[in-house]
Parts: C-alpha cells; structure tokens; sequence
C-alpha cells in the first residue's frame, strides 16, 4: 500500500501540488490500516478511507492514482465536486508533501513541513515512527513551527510528542476530531506490551481550531529526543548507550538507584504534511524506494490468521467473482 502514488495537479500545471503514498493522505502511515475518526479524514473499520479536505481549484484539477506495487490492486473510489463561477472560488489550493528519514539524524530535527510560499495556512499533518532506538521513551520531540522569517527560534513551540497530539505522559491508541494517534504497535508476544517502545507509531494534528497561517513562509518540524532510564542494576547497559545518545536539557539525575535523563535520539520519521496556498505550485515527488523501505510484516504479524468470519467472506467474494 505504500507503493501506491496519489498526485494532484491544479490548472493544468506540469508539476504535482500533492505527491503522496494514498495510505498516507489519509493518514495512514507504514502501510498498515488502522480504524479512526477525525474532522478532515476517517477509515472506517479499518477499511473504508475517507477525506473531507475542501480542494478549490480555478480552471482545473487532475487527481491520479499511479500502482508502483508490482501487484494488481483493485480499485474502487468517489470524488465529489461542485462547479462555481470563478469569482465564488476561494484562492486557496490544498498541498501535501512526503517526507521520510530513515533514520533521523543525532541533534538535526525531523523536518515536517518546508519549501512552500505564502499567503497560505497550514492545515497540520499525519506522522509516523518507527521506533529503533533502544531508548526507554520515543516521544519528548518538541513540534516547532516557524513563520515568515524566524530562523533561530520558532514561532511557536511545543513541549513534547504527545502534548501536540493533545495527551500526555505517554500515547496510546486513541483518536478525536482534532488529534489522535491511530496506531501503537508493540509486540504482543512480549510479556508485557509496553506503549512506550513500540515497533510502530502514527498520529495526526489538524489546526482548525488554531489556524497556524503564515504570510510568505513556514517551516515544521520535530525534535529528535527522548527519555532513557536505567535501573542500578544495569550500569554497563547505561554506560553503551550513554557513549551513543548525547544529553538533552539539564542531564542525568539519579533517584533511590534509578537513572534517567532526556537524550538525543534516531529513529525512522516519515510526515505527509497538508497546508493551502494562494497560489498552486510544485511539490517533490517523493522517492518511491525510500519510502517502502524496511516497512515488511513483522513476525507477529505474519502469524495471524483469518477469522472463520474472514475466510467465509473471502470465499463468497471469489465465489461471485469467478461464478
């Protein structure tokens, strides 16, 4: 699913405006499906993917779907339009972007959002970790957001990952209109699945309410850091990791024998960014190979079988298939 290329173009521009995986415009990174519901985009159970972005355009707009899986996929899809007259359309074009780092960089921010050109707004964004660092916790990354000219300190600054996403200390499955994180992966066979290392992450964040604009340009990103803890017990397991993961704020703190302490981190970030523009313009087609990238089943994964519900559906759908 991550192979499947979702393009729109604007008043017949040669470039894109949105060149996305079709999982991740609808927020759903890592190929995988999770079932959610939000103001602007919902998969209902797990299946059924719907998006309710307003897409003005002047003259025209071409949306193409591009199969780059090697696989036959079925389609099946509805749009829905209006034409008005030129002067009721808003001068308002919806973009999206893909980005991914695979891994992160030691003390480099993940860059969510960038290159665009005002007047325009962003409208917030879908995210996707996958959690390969041994840190004890992936999510103390403050969002900051620059606008129209700041460079050394953002506009606006968060305080934390799950903060942005509107929870806290921590993030499990969940979702609301505005924010939500739809998948939290750990492994099931451990003994105790634990939210705070799993091997997959998504959530998303739609500024409606708190419209982020901006008048010439905007930049967002994602801090790289988290939290390690050790117990006494585990001094040479401390000592390997400390001599990798620099210190973020104030540094190591020690309490009845357990440490722990905010550090620099690496993990695998992907972002599909959404913002309007005044005017329609290009966006990078993203590189198909990076972003399928280590993304297989893991082994939990491949174990599941059908339900005998699955299977009975399976062969009812073949059986009117082939008669």
């Amino acid at each position: 699913m991550r192979a499947l290329r979702l393009e729109v173009h604007y008043d017949g521009l040669d470039a894109p405006s949105i060149s996305v995986p079709v999982l991740d415009f609808f927020g759903q990174p890592h190929g995988r499906i999770s079932e959610f519901y939000s103001a602007l985009l919902s998969t209902h159970e797990s299946r059924g993917l719907n998006a309710y972005f307003p897409m003005p355009f002047r003259d025209a707009i071409r949306i193409a779907l591009v199969n780059e899986s090697g696989r036959h996929v079925r389609l099946f899809y509805q749009i829905d339009y209006t034409l008005e007259p030129p002067e009721l359309v808003p001068a308002s074009y919806l973009h999206a972007t893909f980005r991914r780092e695979n891994p992160t960089r030691l003390r480099e921010d993940f860059v969510i959002l960038d290159g665009l050109k005002g007047p325009g707004r962003f409208l917030g964004c879908s995210v996707g970790i996958r959690v390969i660092d041994a840190g004890s916790w992936y999510g103390e990354g403050e969002v900051k957001i620059y606008r129209d000219g700041d460079r050394e300190l953002p506009t606006i600054c968060g305080t934390g990952l799950e903060d942005y996403v509107g929870t806290a200390w921590g993030m499990a499955t969940h979702h609301a209109p505005y924010a939500g994180a739809p998948l939290v992966m750990p492994d099931p066979g451990d003994k105790k699945p634990d939210d705070y290392k799993p091997d997959l992450v998504s959530f998303y964040r739609w500024h409606l309410t708190d419209p982020v604009m901006f008048a010439r340009e905007i930049r967002v990103t994602i801090q790289q850091i988290g939290m390690a803890i050790f117990n006494a017990d585990e001094a040479e397991a401390m000592a390997r990791y400390q001599e990798a993961h620099p210190t973020a704020g104030s540094g190591w703190t020690t309490i009845a024998g357990t440490s722990f302490s905010v550090v620099e981190r690496r993990d695998d970030y992907c972002a599909t960014a959404f913002a309007y523009c005044s005017q329609p313009q290009a966006v990078p087609r993203y590189d198909l190979a990076a972003a399928v990238a280590d993304l297989g089943e893991f082994a939990y994964e491949k174990a599941r079988e059908l339900t005998d519900e699955q299977r009975e559906f399976l062969n009812r759908s073949l059986l009117n298939e082939t008669g």
